[in-house]
């Protein structure tokens, strides 16, 4: 029981720090991909560019957006594990991450995760995974119209 106290208490930290001090804040200019999503339901909203170099390895990302600490600092933790990462890299992340926040099957690489490992709270609250998600599903977007541009 009170390690489930401390891993609650670790969630608030980190979900708060990066809310509050969110990692890559701001715009990419130059040769980006830009791609802008929300979340109606909440109001939530994020625009992430992400700049690609060889065999679709994220080079730079950032991001700006508004909305729930979970969508902030989920796209935060997103960019800090994202950055610099090769393409088969990334599509391994987002599946993991999409798994942790989903609970619909197990995680391949749970060490590669980090402190996303803790967005696993979401999975009690159905209307939060799309907050987890908007930054990620931004990303998916971002490397979609990355491809198709190639």
């Amino acid at each position: 029981m009170a390690l489930s106290d401390e891993l609650r208490d670790l969630y608030q930290q980190v979900i708060l720090d990066h809310s509050r001090n969110p990692r890559n804040h701001g715009e990419l200019t130059g040769d980006c991909v830009h791609v802008h999503g929300d979340n109606p339901t909440c109001g939530d909203e994020i625009d992430v560019w992400v700049k690609f170099g060889a065999d679709g390895k994220v080079e730079d990302i950032k991001f700006i957006g508004q909305g729930c600490a979970i969508s902030q600092a989920s796209a935060s933790m997103m960019t800090v594990k994202i950055k610099g990462a090769e393409g088969g890299k990334v599509q391994s992340l987002m599946e993991d991450f999409r798994h942790v926040v989903l609970g619909d099957a197990p995680v391949k690489d749970e060490d590669s995760l980090g402190e996303l490992v803790l967005m696993e709270g979401v999975q009690k609250f159905p209307q939060r995974v799309k907050c987890a998600m908007l930054g990620w599903r931004a990303l998916e977007q971002a490397i979609g119209e990355h491809k198709k541009a190639d």
